[in-house]
């Protein structure tokens, strides 16, 4: 698998515990199974010990050796409940309430992570990107001066060269319409990540323009998102607005934009709105053969990233590998 050796080696040096919330799914089981074999990251499944096991067996997985949490019968629950209540205070969390939201995995195991008990979360394989974000927004936070949660895709493919060619996209899975300067955080987070999968980046901000050659309110937004960023993140290339053929082809770049240092031979895609965002990356996987890594999630003060629920185990392998790294 790409890049996962550099990753499995960080991780060998410095084991992680990694909180699997839908703890009896047979994609999470069969994962989880693999990473015991390996050694090299600690799952933490979330649910009834006896439904785990019976679906393991069921499967045939091996999870001898993991660490499985009841939320309903933890002997530290009644601290958590006190945790949360304390950090809810604000919205008038009572007791009993909070005993009730944390009976599900998704605040249970986002609330494992704020008492040191694990250090990243990975869930969403039987419940939304709402469901993931939401507890970790109001849990974990974002990090200070950041003011949003966002996501990056990363796109792989062999090259005819060999080598891999590799690609981050955002923001496709979390914001709808981000702001000019939301943008721009967008796009410094994204450079981290890109950064943490050996991609050197140049970023452009995609448009139906290219450096004004179209008109709209849209255009307008992602120009000045590329000046500020540009303004923000002066050892980077950036560039936009534009379009995704300026971007990519030499050809098409020579003739629209021939001043461009990123234009050509962009490799890190910042997206308009959730809309292109989640269509580009989803004819890159489909279309161009890529393999697509997330969503990671970006801009929190811990790791908790998300699952398609279409996902297979070896995908939830691999953004296991990927949080914990991340982490």
């Amino acid at each position: 698998m790409f890049g996962f050796g550099t990753m499995i080696d960080k991780l060998k040096k410095n084991p992680k515990k990694i909180v699997l919330t839908e703890g009896a799914d047979p994609r999470i089981l069969e994962a989880a199974s693999r990473l015991l074999a390996s050694n090299f990251l600690k799952p933490i499944l979330l649910g009834s010990e006896e439904e785990i096991f019976k679906a393991s067996e069921d499967a045939g997985f091996n999870i001898r050796g993991a660490e499985i949490i009841d939320p309903r019968k933890y002997d530290r629950f009644e601290e958590m409940v006190e945790m949360f209540c304390e950090i809810r205070k604000s919205k008038g969390m009572q007791p009993e309430q909070a005993r009730e939201i944390l009976s599900h995995a998704n605040y249970f195991g986002t609330m494992l992570i704020k008492m040191g008990v694990a250090d990243c979360l990975l869930g969403g394989a039987t419940y939304s990107t709402a469901d993931t974000v939401r507890p970790a927004l109001q849990i974990i936070k974002t990090k200070p001066g950041n003011t949003i949660v966002s996501s990056c895709f990363i796109l792989v493919r062999p090259s005819a060269t060999g080598e891999n060619e590799v690609l981050a996209m955002a923001d496709c899975a979390i914001n709808l319409k981000p702001s000019e300067d939301e943008l721009v955080e967008i796009a410094g987070e994204t450079i981290q990540c890109a950064r943490v999968f050996g991609v050197d980046p140049k970023v452009a901000f995609l448009s139906y323009s290219t450096l004004g050659s179209g008109k709209g309110e849209d255009v307008i937004k992602m120009r000045n998102a590329t000046a500020k960023a540009k303004e923000k993140f002066p050892d980077v290339p950036i560039d936009g607005e534009l379009q995704f053929d300026a971007a990519v082809s030499p050809r098409v770049a020579r003739q629209k934009c021939p001043q461009s240092e990123v234009a050509g031979y962009a490799n890190t895609f910042i997206f308009p709105d959730i809309n292109a965002g989640n269509i580009g990356y989803k004819i890159a996987q489909r279309m161009g053969n890529f393999e697509a890594y997330g969503p990671i999630l970006l801009g929190l003060n811990a790791q908790i990233n998300d699952l398609s629920r279409g996902c297979n185990a070896l995908e939830v392998y691999s953004m296991a590998i990927i949080t914990a790294s991340l982490a």
